[in-house]
């Protein structure tokens, strides 16, 4: 069918809510590329929002997958496991920087990654209150959409949310709030609304996602574990998105030295296969009674084949050298369109979760969020997917996939730099 043809049915059957605004229907892919229904070649420097790390249908996840069909697709590990689920389980725990010996349970997605740590939680602790921070984003179960740190489009039409969530600063002082500044909010919340002797534990991302590529400084991150182990709360970070390579690391949290009592996973962590992870200490992670965590396609065997092919190709092909390698490429070029563009401004990255802001104003920071629409617009016209994000709608995150050959990422900066110049005029921050 043709991307025309595809549209109508999107328009007729597909709920509002979930329809994409796109207008091209993906047909195959493979690494950096997708070609749409109608035959034309995209970039992609989306990753399905950070899901190909390691790019579209890398061979060895695809054959991994091809041969676990030959054999099982489901039966429901808590009915008759498999071996796939426990070789994850072990493979994690092995990874993973958590404070003593990890366990770990298997879900399908990242706001279930997120629900069953608070579970977790809750069960060790025997306390209710989470504390979150401003800018955060769990996930769009309800639980989830409490935690999240912005309210639209999440929240905005779903009434009331869940309680015992409550809210601190987070550290981003571009705009205007200062390590100091967050710390003191974050204590002050657990003086004014969330007692420590009632809170389970502290959520957060080691880089904000959704609120802008954020990185938390290590020591905030110290200081954090320090407030848990001081008030017996957990603290439990959100790899989501900024894990399995991202960042130069398989964690990001690795870069700060922390030990956090969970950590939460999913996302590239198979490459595109549907599967998310809850990896916590042991003690903490057995503190609730059988069957209290799990269900019916939790660590599909499918999914578990695509995580084991994932962790060889970590290992077998230096993703993390190539993450690090690709974060350089890409700080040098922002640098260069911080210089020519007065609208680009505060370029940043860890490894390759990188991105930059678009302004109206460098001196005050005035977030421009109507650019950063049009430029993604453009690109998409041009023939390159580019995502923006954060809690103004300025910052342009990239997210393609580590292993992108060097002629298709110079072909889909050359496409940014081109819109841009369209956009906005000659290359110039004079006006800066």
């Amino acid at each position: 069918m043709t991307n025309a043809q595809l549209n109508e049915l999107k328009q007729r059957y597909v709920a509002n809510g979930a329809a994409s605004p796109a207008t091209q229907f993906a047909d195959r892919a493979e690494n950096a590329l997708i070609w749409d229904a109608d035959g034309n070649r995209i970039i992609d420097f989306a990753g399905g929002i950070g899901v190909l790390n390691i790019g579209h249908r890398h061979p060895k996840v695809v054959q991994a997958v091809k041969d676990q069909l030959d054999k099982v697709m489901h039966t429901c590990q808590t009915v008759m496991p498999y071996e796939g689920y426990v070789k994850v389980a072990e493979k994690l725990s092995q990874v993973t920087p958590v404070r003593g010996h990890a366990k770990v349970m298997l879900a399908n997605s990242g706001a279930e990654a997120l629900e069953n740590a608070v579970k977790v939680a809750r069960a060790a602790t025997g306390k209710n209150n989470v504390i979150c921070f401003d800018g955060g984003y769990h996930g769009r179960t309800f639980m989830t959409m409490a935690m999240n740190g912005k309210v639209a489009p999440y929240a905005t039409d779903f009434g009331s949310m869940p309680g015992n969530v409550f809210r601190a600063p987070y550290p981003v002082p571009y705009h205007g709030v200062s390590e100091d500044e967050a710390l003191r909010g974050l204590k002050m919340a657990l003086k004014t609304d969330a007692n420590p002797r009632d809170t389970a534990a502290i959520v957060l991302e080691p880089v904000l996602g959704e609120g802008g590529f954020y990185p938390a400084p290590a020591s905030f991150l110290k200081a954090i574990r320090e407030l848990c182990d001081e008030h017996g709360m957990l603290m439990i970070i959100d790899e989501v998105q900024s894990g399995f390579g991202r960042t130069g690391k398989m964690f990001a949290i690795e870069h700060s030295g922390v030990e956090p009592d969970i950590i939460t996973m999913a996302k590239s962590m198979a490459d595109g296969m549907p599967i998310s992870a809850v990896v916590g200490t042991d003690k903490h992670m057995d503190a609730s009674g059988g069957n209290s965590l799990g269900g019916t396609y939790t660590g599909s065997p499918v999914s578990c084949a695509a995580t084991l092919a994932v962790l060889e190709v970590f290992e077998q092909e230096g993703i993390l050298e190539k993450s690090q390698a690709l974060g350089d490429k890409l700080a040098q070029r922002f640098a260069k369109w911080e210089q020519d563009f007065a609208c680009v401004d505060n370029a940043r990255n860890m490894g390759a979760m990188a991105a930059i802001d678009l302004v109206a104003d460098k001196a005050h920071h005035t977030p421009d969020a109507d650019l950063a629409g049009a430029l993604c617009k453009k690109a998409r016209e041009k023939g390159l997917i580019l995502l923006s994000c954060g809690l103004y709608g300025n910052t342009i995150r990239f997210l393609m996939p580590v292993t992108i050959e060097d002629e298709i990422l110079e072909e889909g900066l050359a496409i940014i730099e081109e819109s841009l110049q369209e956009l906005v005029g000659s290359k110039s921050a004079a006006t800066a």
